[in-house]
């Protein structure tokens, strides 16, 4: 069963990315367009700000994950229980918290950002401030519920539920739009899925995994080793906010509301881009705690980690090609005009991801090692001295200057130092994994070679929507095929091709 919840969970986990995809394909266009940019940049922002309260979470959500796969692991119900009464009454105490930072935030909008906003956008960045925070605090404590779904591998159920908030947010959205509503609205509509959401989680946990919560007993030696291993993950949370979040913060204070638009679209696109590497290696962490606790040997891992990259490369390194030759006239017949930067700024964060993302099974291997120490220091410093460039750039280039920090922090960081730390530190076979990569890369090279010379030659004109469909169709299947026949294996093959097997068995 277990098996089947990590088939199902990856599986269902692309079709919620490629549902909210398409979703946001329709969806997204029309709220710029009803929005325009400076309220679009407003909304961002405000999120942006909040983000980075999310960083009080300290790392728990993933200790409950590991600790509970750990215990499950070695049959220790009651232990599990006063965790996560231990855990409940920490998140709630965090909530708290979380109210007086995101008041404090609220309280002081207008000396934030009074220099590059009017005092009609400081109001209502002020209202959705406070909403945010009130999402927030509700979050902390009810967020214990996901964490246990994940440790008990029920990814079913949690990716049925994302695709169904998935689809059913945006459509309410788009009622609010067409009746006049704008940025406050839609913080509202996001407040309530989200509340329902968790409370839906909780009900499941309760009744359907019969989880039971048991306070008052708090192991303080226990707490100490927790908060040992969730404090490297809080410094990688840290590190987060400061790529994803600090661009639009900047810009907000030197640049005002249309530059954060700009911004925040290709940040947008660039989350878009993480979540299909982040399916597969995103329901891995129990199966490599168990490994971990059972002994399991560095080759045994190693072998996980370069299967799993070879994998989430055949996916990455197709979309990063589709954009190269397609996110120019893409956006531009997406998002409208005014976004043109967003195209290079995508692509900066793109090719400097490309590594981490085909390589995120390493941070799994290193939570369920519980050695998080190394990378997450690593992060922080390079992601302090990304920040520092950000105020610099920003000022001095826009938005193309808060991309350029950040893209050079990923490449450096996530990129150069932790390759030599896996292969140094953690037995992972590094060069075997870039020999393997390697043989793969030729044919998407290859492509986009092919591609851009094509559409220059002929004088292709893809700001067409006709023609755009019809050319990404055509490279599309150009690259499945070759891809099929040339770079991927047999195991690979077999992968894709086995779910279609078992369609065809059921129905004879």
């Amino acid at each position: 069963m277990a098996m089947n919840q990590l088939k199902a969970g990856a599986f269902l986990s692309y079709v919620s990315i490629c549902l909210n995809m398409m979703v946001g394909l329709l969806y997204t266009p029309y709220m710029l367009r009803m929005l325009g940019r400076s309220e679009y940049g407003l909304y961002s922002l405000a999120a942006s700000v909040i983000a980075y309260l999310t960083v009080l979470d300290l790392g728990f959500g993933n200790a409950i994950v590991r600790y509970t796969a750990k215990f499950r692991a070695e049959g220790k119900e009651r232990e599990q229980r006063e965790m996560f009464g231990m855990f409940f009454s920490l998140y709630v105490a965090i909530g708290l918290v979380a109210v007086v930072a995101g008041a404090s935030l609220a309280l002081n909008a207008d000396r934030i950002f009074s220099v590059s906003m009017t005092a009609l956008e400081v109001h209502r960045t002020r209202l959705m401030l406070w909403l945010m925070t009130f999402n927030l605090a509700f979050t902390f404590p009810m967020s214990i519920w996901g964490s246990i779904m994940t440790a008990y591998e029920r990814f079913v159920f949690q990716r049925l539920v994302s695709i169904v908030r998935g689809v059913l947010n945006p459509v309410v959205m788009v009622l609010l739009l067409v009746v006049g509503y704008k940025a406050v609205a839609m913080v509202v509509v996001t407040t309530l899925f989200n509340v329902v959401t968790l409370l839906v989680n909780s009900y499941y946990c309760r009744r359907k995994l019969g989880i039971k919560i048991r306070f008052g007993h708090f192991d303080p030696v226990f707490l100490k080793e927790v908060s040992a291993y969730s404090f490297w993950i809080f410094l990688n949370a840290i590190m987060d906010r400061i790529y994803w979040s600090t661009g639009q913060f900047v810009l907000g204070m030197y640049k005002g509301t249309a530059a954060v638009a700009v911004y925040s679209l290709a940040v947008q696109l660039t989350q878009m881009f993480m979540l299909f590497s982040t399916a597969i290696s995103g329901v891995f962490l129990p199966k490599v705690t168990a490994m971990v606790t059972r002994g399991g040997s560095d080759r045994e891992i190693s072998e996980l980690f370069i299967r799993t990259g070879r994998i989430q490369y055949i996916v990455m390194s197709f979309i990063l090609s589709s954009f190269v030759l397609f996110g120019r006239p893409f956006i531009r017949l997406w998002a409208g005009d005014g976004y043109e930067r967003t195209y290079y700024i995508s692509l900066l964060f793109f090719f400097s991801l490309l590594i981490p993302l085909i390589q995120n099974l390493g941070i799994t291997i290193l939570q369920a090692r519980n050695q998080m120490r190394f990378r997450s220091v690593c992060y922080v410093i390079i992601a302090l001295c990304s920040l520092s460039f950000s105020a610099y750039g920003a000022r001095r280039w826009g938005e193309m200057g808060c991309a350029y920090a950040t893209a050079g922090a990923l490449l450096l960081g996530q990129g150069l130092v932790m390759n030599l730390y896996y292969r140094s530190r953690q037995g992972l076979d590094i060069f075997r994994f870039w020999r393997e990569i390697g043989r793969m890369s030729a044919m998407p090279v290859l492509l986009v070679a092919l591609g851009l010379w094509g559409m220059d030659h002929w004088g292709i004109d893809l700001s067409a929507p006709a023609v755009f469909v019809r050319s990404a169709f055509v490279f599309t299947a150009l690259y499945a095929l070759s891809f099929w026949f040339v770079s991927m294996n047999a195991y690979e093959r077999d992968l894709f091709v086995s779910p279609f097997k078992k369609i065809k068995k059921r129905k004879t």
